[in-house]
């Protein structure tokens, strides 16, 4: 590898007994974005804090631009998970403020001023407050303020948590723009589906790097296809093929419920199809279609994890009573007809229709500000629509009872955990709260310690915990009471591959029990996993419909395209197509286009002209992330905003 500009060797890190980076190695070249990929607790922070000399290692060799990183610092940018914005100060005056810090020439701070907040879109803002910024241009702020003294290396860490898909992809293209223009970029993420963005990654797991590749390499290396398989009898079929891992003659690895499909991991794409198709022809399934497509980074991640030991048990819920026995799956659990929501002048809530039923896992997503949070309040009773009808367990009045309350679980954005309180003092309040009969409390708590990997350690205090395990016990502290309908509004920010996939394997098992699950997330890969989904734009669901029927209703096609030159290539075709139409992933580009017969020829004849050269165009399937970019965009062309 030329052009090395970070060097880490042997890297050490221990806070007395606990060894938080265990001997890490890699290297990271210059204009390149490298991913560090993992859960909370994975020794990310740490090691970037040793990069950005913040903290110095136990042992080991660490250079930066062939420098220990104390002594490179003015070279570095560094983006903290905390990051440090006055939010009493406008947006030109913390980026004024950065610059003085760092001793920026008066002229050369306006250049960089007017470059990047052309860049990311924020020149219009400049006499705003910090503090009245959206989340996701709050990050794009502090981006700015690291990017203000023109740093050789920047070092990001978890940058886009909690920021809306859109902003997120925003983010990640600026981060291609200033990664060609010759900056070194780290940066840290716990969603993989940004990860494939990524030149090289690395996977990192309690302290130690498991793997580091591209993405391709690390496809390849795994040596596992995924089949999609799409059948009306999905729970049947789960434990069926489940029983069949790891079965030599079958090919069959790895099982998992993703909504209205099954992924299923093979080692060979044929022999898998056949004994599936066996299989369902023995059982008298209905086997709607099957498909070979390319398998995601977290199935990188998940069976890394697993081969390694670190794979979490799966217990089911100890349910005391099946709801399904006691109410029909065709009835509406949720419901919301027309419903507004005022605040002053500002329309937050557009006359929203929605029903969820019981046992359906419904997911809402949007953009930060798309009125997700405000729908979920008023469809619990927790807000007063302004006007509209609203009906929940059957019930359209008294929804704010407690005996309602007591049929309903909820777990909100901001988790409600007491951080002075220890794990099972929350716990025990929790099952006070919602009348747990005492002869089963121990049992569900000891439950949520065993499911969150917590036994023996009840007695932290939950303000330790890291987020991601905060999570954890937030949704086992949501659910101890059985609830017939379970509101989660972004149950898995910051939570690990391993932790999300049995999230979802509780969350599946409580709807199949019969409870009805609405839930939001900015994770779009995880959206999947519901059986219905509708899109919110400007406070109106836009879209509504299975994952497959959302992503088999998009206009258009979803085209890959490989160049010897990333970055130009996005520039030039976004000039040729609207922007939104146009992103870059790692060493390629994703271009969604209305007409590829005639549209590929004029690309081709552009790029060759500016002397590009096109390494590959494929067709690619649309992602939920790609479906959820065209249907925001088309909903704002027509209005919606």
């Amino acid at each position: 590898m030329s052009n090395i500009v970070i060097k880490v060797e042997g890297l050490y890190k221990r806070y007395g007994n606990l060894v938080a980076v265990k001997g890490i190695n890699f290297a990271v070249k210059q204009g390149e974005i490298f991913g560090l990929i993992g859960p909370d607790g994975a020794g990310k922070t740490t090691t970037f804090h040793i990069l950005g000399g913040v903290m110095e290692a136990s042992t080991g060799n660490i250079q930066i631009l062939e420098k220990r990183p104390r002594d490179a610092r003015l070279a570095i940018g560094y983006l903290t998970q905390q990051f440090s914005l006055y939010l009493d100060l406008s947006v030109n005056e913390n980026l004024r403020y950065s610059a003085g810090l760092r001793e920026v020439p008066e002229k050369l701070f306006l250049e960089r001023r007017n470059k990047y907040l052309r860049l990311m879109g924020l020149e219009k803002f400049g006499n705003r407050l910090a503090g009245k910024l959206s989340g996701g241009m709050k990050q794009k702020l502090a981006l700015c303020c690291a990017l203000v003294s023109r740093p050789e290396i920047l070092l990001l860490d978890e940058p886009t948590t909690g920021v809306d898909p859109i902003s997120r992809r925003e983010f990640w293209d600026v981060l291609a723009a200033i990664a060609s223009e010759g900056v070194t970029v780290v940066v840290a993420t716990p969603y993989l589906d940004e990860a494939e963005r990524c030149h090289r990654i690395a996977l990192m797991y309690e302290g130690e790097i498991y793997q580091i590749g591209t993405l391709s390499q690390l496809r390849e290396n795994l040596g596992l296809q995924r089949l999609e398989v799409r059948t009306n009898g999905i729970e049947v079929a789960e434990q069926l093929l489940y029983k069949l891992t790891n079965n030599k003659q079958t090919s069959i690895v790895d099982v998992q419920t993703f909504g209205d499909r099954l992924d299923v991991l093979v080692k060979d794409a044929s022999v898998g199809t056949a004994a599936i198709q066996t299989i369902f022809h023995q059982q008298q399934l209905e086997l709607n279609d099957i498909q070979t497509v390319d398998p995601t980074l977290e199935n990188v991640f998940v069976s890394r994890l697993r081969a390694s030991g670190k794979d979490l048990d799966f217990s089911p819920f100890p349910r005391q009573s099946k709801i399904q026995n006691l109410i029909s799956k065709l009835d509406i659990a949720i419901g919301a007809n027309k419903i507004r929501k005022l605040f002053g002048k500002f329309q937050a809530v557009k006359s929203v229709d929605l029903e969820v039923r019981y046992g359906e896992i419904y997911g809402l997503l949007g953009a930060n500000g798309a009125g997700k949070t405000t729908t979920i309040k008023i469809l619990c009773g927790l807000l007063e629509p302004t006007s509209g009808k609203i009906s929940l367990a059957g019930k359209t009045k008294n929804l704010d009872s407690s005996a309602l309350r007591q049929r309903i679980g909820y777990m909100s954005q901001k988790f409600t955990l007491y951080d002075d309180l220890t794990i099972v003092q929350n716990l025990e309040f929790y099952c006070g709260v919602y009348d747990v009969p005492t002869h089963l409390r121990r049992t569900k708590i000891d439950w949520v310690l065993k499911t969150c990997g917590l036994t023996g350690r009840e007695n932290m205090l939950t303000g330790q915990l890291p987020g991601g395990w905060k999570q954890r016990v937030a949704f086992g502290a949501s659910v101890m009471h059985e609830p017939e309908i379970l509101f989660l509004d972004e149950p898995t920010s910051g939570v690990d591959p391993l932790a999300r996939r049995q999230f979802w394997r509780l969350i599946n098992d409580f709807a199949r029990s019969g409870t009805a699950v609405l839930v939001t997330t900015h994770y779009l890969e995880e959206a999947e996993q519901c059986n219905r989904i509708g899109f919110m734009v400007g406070g109106e669901i836009v879209a509504q419909g299975s994952p497959s029927e959302i992503k088999a209703s998009q206009p258009g096609y979803l085209i890959e395209v490989v160049t010897d030159k990333t970055q130009k290539s996005s520039i030039l075709l976004k000039t040729l197509l609207a922007p939104w139409r146009v992103s870059v992933f790692g060493d390629s580009l994703h271009l969604l286009l209305e007409n590829p017969e005639t549209e590929i020829p004029h690309i081709r004849a552009i790029l060759e002209t500016d002397e590009i050269n096109i390494l590959s165009i494929r067709y690619i399937p649309f992602s939920l992330e790609d479906c959820f970019m065209s249907i925001v965009q088309r909903a704002e062309v027509l209005g919606f905003q």
